[in-house]
């Protein structure tokens, strides 16, 4: 049995002596408040009796119902986004970590859950969008940036464990209005075939895309260019698509150095091989749908008759 705290106990004991004394508006108003300490109280011939309120499961919505905000004027320093499918306690890992940094900051947590998951696993002030299941992954990601209130926008993926101040060196480097897109991971090609990891062209660090391991924007831009493309159900090259969308609309990926640990990526490690190929390249196709030969977003296009 539950035990109960001596707050209930002392209020349903003044709630009792003001039923004696025929005060029932004081009697309601202490019944209200037992409800909100999570108990009910049952009156029964014996006298009454306290029961914990059992806890009612997330009302769960459709992606394309949830209220958008981002027209609205930013209130808060930073927004920060997960999407999650599984393994709850990583983005609750994570949580911790951007918790000891936030150095003063006003900052915005938003986790999109279309699992089964108690929303308190993600600890207080945790904006928890609740998604109908089989919501897919861009779907789902756009849900949860619908309500992003920060100034910054930060797309993260549950594998990456903050272990200093990211907020920081990424907030600096979207002081820069030619930035659109900066993260610690970045990726270029020469050919749209294949991808390669890169440690940044030039003094700006160019990349021709950040990974969705942690993807940084202002809110503004990701806003304006679209948000993602939500016909990625799974979450594979979005990433890329995104990033070619935000240096389309002119601006630039880079690549920025911040504290974090990267640990094992459970969604691509948990899924079959061969589904994992044929999902990565349904994506990779749909990607090349809008970018096939788009040579001119190339931070290192290929020399003409190459391409």
């Amino acid at each position: 049995m539950t035990d109960v705290p001596d707050e209930v106990r002392a209020l349903a004991a003044e709630r009792d002596r003001r039923r004696d004394e025929k005060d029932f508006a004081a009697a309601d108003a202490l019944r209200d408040r037992i409800a909100e300490l999570g108990f009910t109280v049952v009156d029964t011939a014996e006298g009454p009796r306290l029961e914990p309120i059992a806890a009612t499961a997330p009302e769960r919505a459709r992606a394309a119902d949830v209220e958008s905000v981002l027209d609205d004027p930013s209130t808060l320093e930073a927004s920060v986004h997960w999407v999650v499918e599984g393994w709850p306690e990583d983005v609750a890992r994570a949580l911790r970590g951007f918790r000891a940094h936030e150095d003063g900051r006003e900052v915005q947590y938003v986790v999109a859950d279309v699992t089964e998951t108690d929303p308190s696993t993600y600890g207080d002030g945790v904006d928890v969008v609740s998604l109908e299941p089989g919501t897919g992954w861009g779907a789902a990601r756009n849900a949860g940036l619908r309500r992003s209130r920060g100034r910054i926008v930060l797309v993260m993926d549950g594998s990456v464990e903050p272990e200093g101040d990211v907020l920081g060196p990424l907030e600096r480097a979207l002081e820069d209005p030619s930035v659109g897109v900066c993260g610690p991971f970045g990726i270029s090609t020469n050919d749209l075939r294949e991808f390669h990891d890169s440690d940044g062209t030039g003094p700006d660090r160019e990349v021709d895309a950040i990974e969705g391991y942690l993807m940084a924007f202002r809110r503004d831009v990701i806003r304006d260019v679209g948000l993602f493309d939500e016909k990625f159900r799974w979450y594979r090259t979005a990433d890329i698509e995104c990033s070619f969308r935000v240096r389309d609309a002119g601006f630039k990926a880079v690549l920025v150095d911040v504290p974090v640990r990267k640990h094992e990526h459970r969604v691509y490690h948990s899924t079959p091989p061969d589904e994992r190929d044929r999902l990565s390249k349904r994506n990779y196709y749909r990607f090349l749908e809008r970018f096939r030969d788009r040579f001119d977003l190339l931070v290192e296009p290929p020399a003409p008759g190459n391409g």
